[in-house]
């Protein structure tokens, strides 16, 4: 049994198999038990599943402060807390592609989950590609700090425009180059159908399909931004990991939570541009006062205190507002 301490990325392997053990026994539990049947999530069930989901993600940052220290464990509250936000964020824009293909609430559920599975693996692969530069190359830090600022910047200068979903290529090339149905086949992402134009049996992708292939576009996209933004914050790949996982695993609850709330949310891009301009600055004014890092104390309580503000302050702005229901695309 030696090798569960065994030194893999700065911890030992228990404590990553622990980990790999939850996110395992949580995805059977969504699987087998909560939503192996296909149908409409409600808002009090999405509103539980979301709390359910938060509080397990902070009760695991109590154990890596019991297990690792103070330090770490305000590091993973402060990157759960950043991403949980950036991953609100995607939410606005995963609504517009449901919205684009017409795709029931029944359905929905379905997208959202392989998409979750797959960004499991491919935020895996990103981390420890990251983790492995970074460890090697400190000075890609600096990179991901002015990245940070640009994003941020360039963030609150168009938090007013939406997603346009059609015009994004991929979308456009997979319409080109694939068979696709004229409509929804049910759940299914492939069918098998007569091609009216050689009258043969052909493969035809859904528009099912296609909604997963731009919710997971969208992920590598929000990716491109929160790792750099959790890196930011620590290096260290366990909490680093660990901390993006938990703050997705409950995207897809936080989705029908809020989804329907979309409206109410006017200004959480203006405070998620603050936040990221903030995450990327701290890099440069530590070095300025001659600190090696800002306190996570301090990141966390600035962070959470912007946040509030733009949840807050939109809530209050959009009080007497109706939600404004878009309509899908031809």
């Amino acid at each position: 049994m030696d090798f569960l301490f065994v030194d893999l990325m700065g911890k030992p392997v228990w404590m990553w198999l622990t980990f790999v053990a939850v996110v395992l026994l949580l995805l059977a539990l969504d699987l087998g038990v909560l939503h192996k049947d296909s149908r409409e999530i409600g808002i009090k069930e999405s509103f539980a599943l979301s709390a359910f989901y938060i509080a397990l993600g902070l009760a695991f940052g109590g154990w890596i402060w019991f297990q690792s220290g103070e330090q770490a464990g305000l590091e993973y509250l402060t990157g759960f807390v950043v991403e949980k936000s950036l991953a609100m964020d995607n939410i606005f824009v995963i609504a517009m592609i449901f919205t684009y293909f017409s795709i029931p609430r029944a359905y929905q559920h379905r997208v959202l989950l392989w998409g979750i599975l797959g960004v499991i693996v491919l935020r895996g692969i990103m981390i420890a590609a990251g983790a492995a530069i970074v460890e090697n190359y400190s000075w890609v830090l600096y990179l991901f700090a002015a990245f940070l600022i640009i994003t941020g910047i360039k963030m609150l200068l168009t938090a007013d425009q939406e997603y346009d979903v059609a015009a994004n290529p991929v979308l456009k090339f997979l319409r080109k180059k694939l068979p696709v149905t004229d409509g929804l086949r049910g759940e299914k992402f492939l069918v098998r159908e007569t091609d009216e134009k050689s009258g043969r049996l052909k493969t035809f992708i859904t528009p099912l399909f296609l909604a997963l292939v731009m919710v997971e576009l969208a992920d590598v996209i929000f990716a491109v931004d929160s790792i750099p933004a959790i890196f930011a914050i620590t290096t260290d790949p366990y909490i680093v990991y660990t901390s993006n996982i938990f703050a997705i695993l409950g995207l897809r609850a936080l989705y029908f939570a809020l989804s329907a709330l979309i409206h109410r949310f006017a200004y959480l891009k203006y405070a998620l541009s603050v936040v990221l301009i903030f995450i990327g600055s701290k890099i440069f004014l530590a070095d300025m006062l001659g600190l090696a890092k800002i306190p996570p104390v301090v990141s966390l309580t600035i962070t959470l205190g912007i946040l509030a503000a733009g949840i807050f302050g939109s809530l209050w702005a959009t009080r007497n507002d109706k939600p404004d229901v878009a309509k899908p695309a031809e």
